[in-house]
């Protein structure tokens, strides 16, 4: 689950990160508002505008601006908000700002020039342990740093039996080329940080910029948090910062009926229980000479109600010139799965792409001849070669 900026912050905030201070606002007053409660506490009348979207690159694409005073404030609180802000991390259709951030300018004069580096941690999947990446290239372009000079990203192995240790913090302050109480700032930085992450349940945490400041302080200036889903149980308080705007609406629609679903750009969509039977399913498309619409797994139980909403989220795409239903009936029967289909297909109604079934398991012929017998434009198949042929005939109408 990803969450913006600020509620990144919070939740850095909390384990000991110092971060950029900022208020969040959703209208020109409230920013003009924050700027001058900021102006108040902090003494600076410098303030950035940050537009809070599910993406990064923001101030490439004009979603964050410094204003100097009240008036600017507005003025470009204005022209950020409602804005359809373009990323390199949004595609091209870009996502609408509802929020914005107003910060802190921490770029201030002092006895040393500012200096932004880039930490994150995350999982490294290949060896199964979370690693700490870090760069002395931080900022807007660290996609490029990682593309053209890998030499300069660092990573640091983190052993789960033991987590990170003080020597590995020193190392990271020491290859980011710092001294002196900036040194023990990073040291203190990267372990903050890293028990956010672990305590969080989380499956990233980048920070780009970290800004050590003219005063050689280490904060973090931006914050791109995700919480891994599978870790929301143990922390309900999180649920409220899903931000369902940012969200695709059928993503949305297909949680609310706890579906698994991933949109894709095919042509043909797909029904399954099971990850790797689905994974299998988009293979056996690929074959076929289609290209899969979708990711989307019913489950070990599906039923009726679950396979009308998986058919009204597949059929929002107009994109979708056929669907695949590939079901194994292990801990449900294939007989009540079919019965299902043909329920959803009469009460849904007005259904104008053709549906191959493939049902396998128990009662598995019982199912077959449930389909064929419906009159429904559905193809029924037990085999997966059968389905994969059932799939080139469609396509081929």
């Amino acid at each position: 689950m990803n969450i913006h900026e600020y509620q990144g912050k919070a939740i850095l905030k909390s384990f000991g990160v110092r971060v950029q201070e900022g208020i969040v606002a959703d209208t020109v007053e409230q920013a003009v508002a924050a700027a001058q409660k900021l102006k108040e506490d902090l003494g600076s009348g410098w303030v950035v505008i940050k537009a809070q979207i599910h993406a990064g690159g923001r101030g490439k694409g004009g979603g964050v601006k410094l204003a100097k005073n009240l008036d600017e404030v507005k003025e470009k609180a204005g022209n950020i908000l409602g804005m359809q802000l373009i990323t390199l991390q949004t595609g091209p259709e870009g996502k609408k700002v509802h929020k914005i951030l107003v910060a802190q300018d921490v770029y201030y004069p002092g006895e040393s020039e500012p200096k932004e580096f880039y930490v994150s941690v995350l999982l490294d999947r290949s060896k199964g342990r979370n690693i700490v990446m870090y760069s002395t290239e931080g900022g807007m372009d660290i996609e490029h740093v990682a593309e053209h000079t890998p030499h300069l990203i660092f990573k640091e192995e983190i052993d789960p039996k033991v987590g990170l240790q003080p020597f590995q913090a020193r190392k990271i302050a020491f290859n980011l080329g710092l001294s002196g109480d900036a040194f023990k700032d990073m040291v203190k930085f990267v372990t903050a940080l890293y028990k956010a992450y672990d305590a969080t349940d989380s499956s990233m945490f980048e920070i780009n910029p970290v800004l050590k400041t003219s005063d050689n302080k280490i904060l973090a200036v931006d914050a791109k948090v995700n919480l891994d889903d599978n870790g929301l149980f143990r922390h309900p308080d999180f649920l409220v910062l899903r931000d369902l705007a940012e969200e695709d609406p059928t993503e949305v629609e297909a949680s609310k009926s706890n579906l698994n679903y991933v949109k894709l750009d095919g042509n043909v969509g797909c029904m399954v229980n099971g990850a790797g039977l689905a994974m299998a399913t988009m293979d056996i498309i690929k074959l076929a000479g289609g290209e899969p619409a979708n990711f989307l797994d019913v489950g070990g139980t599906a039923n009726a109600e679950t396979v009308k909403a998986a058919f009204n989220i597949i059929l929002e795409d107009p994109k979708v010139k056929a669907i695949l239903i590939n079901i194994f009936g292990g801990i449900v029967r294939c007989d009540r799965v079919a019965q299902g289909v043909i329920d959803a297909y009469n009460e849904i109604g007005n259904i104008h792409v053709p549906i191959i079934v493939r049902l396998q398991g128990t009662n598995a012929e019982e199912a077959k001849k449930l389909i064929d017998e419906s009159g429904l434009q559905v193809y029924s198949a037990i085999l997966l070669k059968e389905a994969a042929e059932r799939v080139e005939e469609v396509l081929a109408l």
